[in-house]
Parts: C-alpha cells; structure tokens; sequence
C-alpha cells in the first residue's frame, strides 16, 4: 500500500494533535474547533448570496467589510469566546511554586 509512512506521521504528530488538552476541560471544545470563525463565513455567504451577482470585486467587498464592522462592533462581536480568568489560576501556581 501507499500508506506506508502513515502511521509514523501519527505518531509523530500526536502530541501536537492533543496539545489542546493541556488547557482546561471547558475550553477543550473551543480550542479544537473554529466556530466563530465559521460563523463569521457563514453569515458572509448569506449575506452575499441574498445580492447574487455583483458588479465588481469592490463592491462585493464593501458588503463584506461592511458586514465585519458591524460584528466588531456588537454585542455579538465582543463576546469573549474563552474565559480567560481559568487560565491565570494555573499559571499563578506555576510562578509561586517556581518562586518557592
């Protein structure tokens, strides 16, 4: 088979893979995945697809730009996605018991 090196690069790569697991349990999901940024896509082909064909490349940017404006500035575009607060616990452990 053409697999040969195929589990090599599984084993190489597994700790990379896994990385994600370091951080806190509530964050695993987020981390491994790219909701928001998937929903940003969807929400631009919607968006694009209601106007169908543009005149030129410019305007379709502006549609765009606009649509990202407008998340960045809502409520829904300052939602923290990660609670940052539950990484600062573990790393203030680390520096006191690096300090002791």
């Amino acid at each position: 088979m053409k697999l040969a090196r195929a589990p090599s690069i599984v084993r190489e790569g597994v700790a990379e893979t896994l990385s994600y697991m370091d951080f806190p349990r509530e964050h695993w999901r987020c981390l491994r995945t790219n909701n928001p940024m998937e929903r940003l896509n969807r929400e631009v082909r919607r968006r694009t697809r209601v106007v169908g064909a543009f005149p030129d490349g410019q305007s379709a940017l502006m549609l765009v730009a606009a649509r990202l404006r407008h998340v960045a500035g809502t409520r829904w575009g300052t939602r923290r996605y990660l609670d940052m607060s539950r990484l600062r616990e573990p790393v203030m452990t680390e520096l006191a018991t690096a300090a002791a």
